[in-house]
């Protein structure tokens, strides 16, 4: 295996990691809310990312590149989106199943694939965009819930959230590999941690300023749950590393059309944690998604 298909078995482990961070981030939702909950993988995860930045520079060698404002410009944008992402991912969780409202976030490779040929000339082919079609029509039609309308009230505001989610998580998911691509030095490993570190910082910035004004309670719980926080903070920066070498060596819409299989997942984590079943129209959808993975996957080959 060449290192341009290394963003393969890399999405593989970011979304294994992710999974298990959305559903620790989930279970701290009750005790610290939304913003709260969100906040915990950006504090306890920006020692994890310096950590890893150590460690890729001691073995590589390299000097830690800078990119200046352009890198900047784009590493703010993710950061930002990610985080109202984030907010938005934990609220339709509370009202949802974790495995539907995966699904829901997970329409966003349609939108990066617009966003990625917009903003940085990115390209697909035919069979990729095939398989992004057919992946995403499985999410779309695991997040209808059976025998509940779309336009109720009740479904309409989580499945609101849901998708406003997956639209910002394509944005960030652009912006990161623009900031990765715009770094003018280094092996696209150091490239993908520096932006980690430097986007974990912003984040974590962020969120101390804003639960520091508007939600100190919130604040002060997340400090005494250092416990589960800490896993979902490790989690989160080890997702986040190799969701940066993913964007380092292919398209964003590659890597978030493979990262589907992150629904799979959470169909398990939803059995196994929160009791949640699996209906008919779960199977159909996760199998449109297994057939659009196929073909991304052949479409590489």
């Amino acid at each position: 295996m060449t290192w341009t298909l290394f963003w393969i078995p890399a999405t593989f482990i970011a979304a294994a990691a992710q999974t298990a961070r959305n559903a620790m981030q989930r279970s701290l939702t009750a005790t610290l809310g939304t913003v709260g909950a969100s906040q915990v993988r950006f504090l306890y995860g920006f020692p994890f990312a310096l950590l890893f930045l150590a460690m890729v520079a001691l073995v590589s060698g390299e000097a830690v590149p800078f990119g200046g404002a352009r890198f900047l410009a784009f590493t703010a944008g993710g950061a930002v989106t990610q985080i109202l992402a984030t907010v938005l991912m934990l609220a339709a969780m509370r009202e949802r199943s974790f495995a539907v409202t995966t699904a829901l976030i997970k329409t966003e490779p349609v939108l990066v694939a617009i966003f990625g040929i917009a903003v940085l000339g990115d390209h697909l082919t035919v069979l990729g965009s095939l398989a992004i079609l057919s992946a995403t029509a499985g999410v779309v039609l695991m997040a209808m819930k059976p025998g509940t309308k779309m336009v109720s009230g009740d479904a309409l505001r989580p499945a609101l959230f849901g998708v406003v989610a997956g639209v910002f998580f394509a944005v960030s998911a652009v912006a990161f590999r623009g900031a990765i691509l715009s770094l003018p030095s280094g092996s696209f490993v150091l490239r993908s941690t520096t932006t980690l570190a430097w986007s974990l910082g912003m984040q974590t910035a962020m969120l101390i300023l804003w639960l520091g004004a508007f939600d100190r309670p919130a604040l002060f719980k997340s400090f005494g749950a250092w416990r589960p926080s800490l896993f979902a903070g490790f989690m989160g920066a080890l997702a986040s590393q190799f969701w940066f070498i993913g964007f380092s060596l292919t398209s964003a819409a590659n890597v978030r059309t493979l990262a589907l299989v992150e629904v799979l997942m959470a169909q398990g984590v939803s059995r196994k944690l929160f009791s949640q079943e699996t209906s008919r129209r779960d199977l159909v959808g996760m199998a449109l998604i297994v057939v659009g993975v196929v073909v991304l996957l052949w479409s590489q080959a």
